[in-house]
């Protein structure tokens, strides 16, 4: 508890990371990848001992809430959050930056979206994903005992560390997949945030499998939930002009710097990109329109806010040799790395 109490005095955090609703759901594996681990191993002076620090977890369907040490917690977050079959430096770096994300948190005394006064976080996306210590022996019960000692491996080899911005712990938000670039902070969200900025991630289009995906709706549908009534139509007009008027329902505006919708005009009312993927529930802002019949056909690409790491990117990085502090820094611009103890004596 003196270490807790020593953290309530740091400097508040820039913003919360996942305070701001963020849907990225735990990334769904895919084909296996093959578990080979670079040569490149991070330097001795990198990998001390983390300090002695717990983390108090609220557990959602029970309410209990659990206590564990960071890096048994950061083990939890890992084994929710990106599949064991992903790359060992792939699995180190999203370990970097779920100790990130928490220490940043502990940091700042930030509590919210917990629903208890005796807990730090919960185990939903609302912060980080966290499968509890019963879930993961159930995961040795069931014959997942090496996948789960590669997660731990992933964890030990990063004991401790985390990614900091001018000597504070970052934002270090992470996404399921892209569409080819990351989104800049302000372009999703509202504050500029200068190590989240938009970078190539072209590495998602040959390996994640639902890199693309198409959805259909009936126009009816569509225009119901953005809260649109659907233009009448004339009996008297052709399926030729018909068509023609109904494809000018549809118009997007303008992108962002990652290639996602910014504004689209449906039915004459503007609306964003993030607008309306979360109106209709898609897999991310960059996506497109077509019209068939009495239905809209939506592809998308990539899936998540954009903002941060992308999981899928990672992994692709961690297959063409890249080591974890490699793949974190081109997703992190202009971050550092230093030890959680550094932190919490500062």
């Amino acid at each position: 508890m003196a270490a807790l109490a020593a953290l309530a005095v740091l400097l508040p955090a820039l913003l919360a990371s996942r305070s701001t609703p963020r849907p990225p759901a735990p990334v769904q594996a895919g084909p296996v990848a093959k578990a080979t681990a670079p040569k490149a191993l991070l330097p001795s002076f990198l990998v001390p001992m983390a300090p002695e620090l717990s983390v108090r977890v609220h557990l959602t369907h029970t309410g209990v809430v659990e206590t564990l040490p960071l890096e048994e917690y950061v083990t939890g977050v890992l084994a929710a959050e990106m599949p064991a079959e992903f790359e060992l430096e792939a699995l180190k770096a999203q370990a970097i930056a779920a100790r990130t994300f928490i220490i940043r948190r502990l940091a700042a005394g930030d509590t919210s979206g917990v629903p208890a006064l005796d807990a730090d976080v919960t185990d939903t996306v609302a912060h980080q994903a966290y499968l509890s210590k019963q879930d993961l022996e159930q995961w040795v019960l069931s014959g997942k005992s090496e996948q789960l000692a590669k997660l731990e491996r992933a964890v030990q080899e990063t004991s401790g560390l985390i990614m900091t911005y001018q000597g504070q712990p970052i934002t270090a938000s992470f996404f399921s997949a892209s569409g080819g670039y990351t989104e800049n902070s302000e372009e999703y969200w509202t504050t500029q945030i200068p190590y989240l900025r938009s970078v190539p991630s072209p590495w998602e289009a040959t390996i994640d499998p639902g890199f693309k995906e198409t959805v259909t709706l009936p126009i009816s549908e569509m225009f119901g939930k953005l809260g649109l009534r659907v233009p009448a139509r004339s009996a008297s007009t052709s399926v030729e002009q018909e068509t023609r008027t109904m494809n000018k329902l549809f118009k997007i505006l303008s992108v962002t710097t990652g290639h996602k919708v910014k504004d689209i005009s449906i039915g004459g009312k503007v609306f964003t990109g993030r607008e309306v993927r979360e109106k209709l529930k898609l897999r991310s802002s960059q996506f497109t329109l077509a019209l068939d019949g009495e239905n809209v056909n939506i592809t998308t690409y990539g899936y998540g806010h954009g903002v941060g790491m992308s999981q899928w990117g990672a992994n692709g990085m961690a297959k063409e040799g890249y080591t974890c502090t490699q793949i974190l820094k081109h997703y992190y611009t202009g971050i550092s790395f230093r030890q959680a103890s550094h932190i919490l004596k500062s």
